[in-house]
């Protein structure tokens, strides 16, 4: 997720071609009145979307889900059915992108985009479903609930028992931005695709790694989402980091995080500015730090992108009324207006995940931050949103290079880290 320094109608209802939906039923007597598609799911009737899901063999996949939804007979199944199709929408994701199964089309399988936009569609046909049994809108905010966690893998993180293998947690963004250019892929997301469940070797032995996307939704932070699905697991890992797209043609390590939302519009186009909203604000620190091994990472070789530690944030010194920006680092008693990732999701996400480590007593001993990847790029020649391509060899390749390197950082990170910790 880009940080601030990388800033880069009518209602269609008719789904797009391959995800139409059973004709909607009238609702049982008392059922609240199905909500309208949001900002983000309008987004699905553009061409591109279409093409992404078509090219990947995932535009199906809202006429199947509908279908089975539409058999339920009752809330519990209808539950049933969205943890299902959920799960199985991220299973899906993760075998195309690791090369198990179909390709499903030509669009290449490392691509982060068809599960973004199926979870969408999917997503669509909850909102606006009509069921013949009664549901109440919070009965339906559970089902919503249900998809998002269990089609992001947030459900899914599994690591073996025993002592024999390391533990490392990595977390993805979805695509943004998306009406600057709607063809947008995000390469943390690709990442977290391409790592899920997968071993990697260390100098120190086999680490598994377990992966989560999550939303580009200022409500959803506030929400909790982040410490609801990484609490169960910051004490069983041995090292995580929360992964977002940054600044053009290089990688940073954000040494520290700020407790400020900038405001920039999120996929929903809403705002928000202020303190990052967490549980017990009365003891919320302004600022938290990266306990990865940002030493050892800038200094190794770790792919054709530079990796740098980046020390810079931007405060209201103590006393003070304006921003200041400074270069290495928050001084005493300042108040937060920018991380090192800057001032929105991606510094945010840095921010609670670091926060909740330092608050269940992992500060000392688990290493954990953020990395930013470099921006991913089209090709020369395919820059124009209106007219470009939905994919070319240089996308592919960067995105490829990029999670490469990802992975190079993490074997580079896990050696780094203490092999003597014990998990709580």
């Amino acid at each position: 997720m880009a940080s601030l320094r990388v800033r880069i109608g009518v209602l269609g209802l008719t789904l797009v071609a391959g995800l139409a939906t059973t004709p909607a039923t009238a609702g049982a007597a008392g059922t609240p009145a199905a909500s309208a598609p949001t900002v983000e799911e309008q987004r699905l009737d553009k061409d591109v979307p279409r093409e992404i899901l078509r090219r990947s063999g995932f535009d199906a996949v809202a006429a199947e889900f509908a279908r089975k939804l539409d058999a339920a007979r009752s809330p519990a199944e209808a539950c049933r059915v969205v943890v299902r199709e959920g799960s199985a929408l991220w299973r899906r994701a993760v075998d195309r992108v690791q090369g198990r199964g179909p390709a499903g089309g030509d669009l290449s399988r490392d691509d982060d985009r068809p599960l973004y936009w199926a979870r969408l569609a999917m997503t669509r046909e909850v909102r606006t479903w009509q069921p013949e049994f009664a549901l109440t809108e919070a009965q339906r905010a559970g089902l919503l609930d249900k998809l998002e966690r269990t089609s992001r893998g947030q459900t899914a993180i599994r690591y073996p028992h025993g002592d024999g293998i390391r533990r490392v947690l990595l977390t993805g963004f979805d695509p943004f931005t998306l009406d600057r250019d709607i063809r947008i892929s995000n390469p943390s997301g690709a990442t977290a695709l391409a790592l899920d469940g997968t071993v990697i070797e260390t100098a120190d032995g086999p680490a598994r790694v377990e992966t989560a996307v999550f939303p580009v939704r200022w409500r959803d932070f506030a929400d909790g989402a982040v410490e609801r699905a990484l609490r169960p697991h910051l004490p069983e890992v041995d090292l995580f980091t929360t992964v977002s797209q940054g600044r053009v043609g290089r990688f940073d390590v954000e040494r520290t995080n700020g407790a400020w939302r900038g405001g920039f519009p999120d996929n929903e186009n809403a705002s928000s500015t202020g303190t990052v909203p967490v549980a017990d604000p009365a003891s919320q620190p302004q600022w938290t730090t990266t306990t990865l091994p940002y030493g050892a990472v800038t200094d190794a070789e770790t792919g054709r992108f530079p990796v740098y530690d980046n020390t810079s944030v931007t405060e209201i010194p103590a006393g003070g009324t304006q921003p200041v920006v400074r270069p290495d680092g928050p001084t005493p008693g300042s108040a937060a207006r920018a991380g090192g990732g800057g001032d929105y999701l991606s510094n945010e996400i840095a921010y609670r995940a670091t926060l909740l480590r330092d608050r269940l007593g992992l500060g000392a001993v688990l290493p954990g931050g953020h990395v930013h990847t470099p921006v991913l790029q089209f090709g020369a020649g395919n820059t124009d949103p209106a007219t470009g391509a939905v994919t070319d060899p240089e996308f592919v390749r960067n995105r490829l290079d990029i999670v490469a390197q990802v992975r190079s950082i993490l074997v580079v990170a896990t050696e780094a880290g203490d092999p003597t910790r014990t998990r709580g």
